[in-house]
């Protein structure tokens, strides 16, 4: 199966949580299409499974992650050349049977995945005018594979937080006069930040952005955002605020002037009382 479209139609992180909801494998493909500063058309792949992105590339030729280990000169080319072309099984992770080796420490696997992964996936945010397809259950290279995966809401995550150009999901922000509603029971088990903690306080469906906004001192911008990652990652959504057209505001008490002067008048208690009913009741009927 076989699906298909633009960015514009879907954004990457609706897309994200499309895989990760439906525990898809397969490959995602990016192509982002020329601009007047580009004139070709560029190529990104993801590959996923069941809903964990295991691998990322900008080639199809399985040199991708060798390039890569290739650039930090961990080991002498020979050796490497020797391990990645002649000893490495078929099937199994290069990065993992690097790491089997001796080669690699689990502290450069997880460098190696955070460049091949999260650092080209971030970058991908950015994309406006691109389309994607995604192919189920296509095989995914070991080569290519470091042994590590993320969720991929959760590389969306990390991804939105270092975005600095929004201009690509301008759109798709929630509006500032909407709430947010919590869609989770308990706490997020996401490593929220701080930011998004304080956000996420108000996921109770009853303030609105703006108010959040002037609430935690941040501009409503940078509120959207955060509320378009709780979003995105499914722990939050966006929710109209009800309106209430009978506006019933509160009755002051009469002032003691004149209930003083009412007093002195000779005018009854229970003249006085009937009197603050009759306002009551003339305030609170619409």
């Amino acid at each position: 199966m076989t699906i298909s479209g633009a960015l514009s139609d879907f954004s990457l992180p609706e897309i994200f949580q499309l895989i990760e909801k439906g525990h898809k494998t397969g490959l995602l493909t990016l192509r982002a299409l020329p601009d007047a500063q580009d004139t070709q058309a560029r190529y990104f792949y993801i590959w996923v499974r069941e809903g964990r992105i295991v691998a990322a590339a900008n080639r199809l030729d399985q040199q991708g992650l060798v390039s890569l280990i290739a650039q930090r000169q961990w080991v002498s080319d020979r050796v490497f050349d020797k391990l990645v072309h002649w000893c490495c099984p078929i099937s199994e992770p290069l990065g993992m049977y690097l790491k089997a080796q001796g080669v690699l420490q689990a502290e450069q696997l997880k460098q190696l995945f955070q460049i091949q992964v999260l650092k080209q996936v971030c970058g991908l945010f950015q994309l406006k005018d691109a389309e994607f397809k995604f192919e189920q259950n296509v095989h995914i290279p070991p080569r290519e594979l470091t042994g590590l995966s993320v969720p991929a809401t959760e590389a969306a995550l990390v991804g939105l937080r270092v975005l600095r150009n929004w201009e690509a999901l301008a759109d798709r922000l929630p509006e500032a006069n909407e709430g947010l509603a919590s869609t989770i029971e308990g706490q997020p088990h996401y490593r929220l930040n701080a930011q998004e903690w304080q956000v996420w306080e108000y996921t109770k469906g009853t303030v609105s952005l703006w108010v959040i906004a002037e609430q935690l001192r941040l501009p409503v911008e940078t509120v959207q955002q955060i509320a378009f990652r709780l979003i995105t990652i499914g722990i939050a959504e966006e929710v109209p605020l009800v309106v209430n057209t009978q506006v019933k505001q509160a009755v002051e008490p009469l002032p003691l002037q004149i209930i003083d002067e009412a007093k002195q008048e000779n005018v009854s208690n229970s003249f006085v009382q009937n009197l603050v009913g009759f306002l009551r009741n003339k305030v609170l009927t619409p």
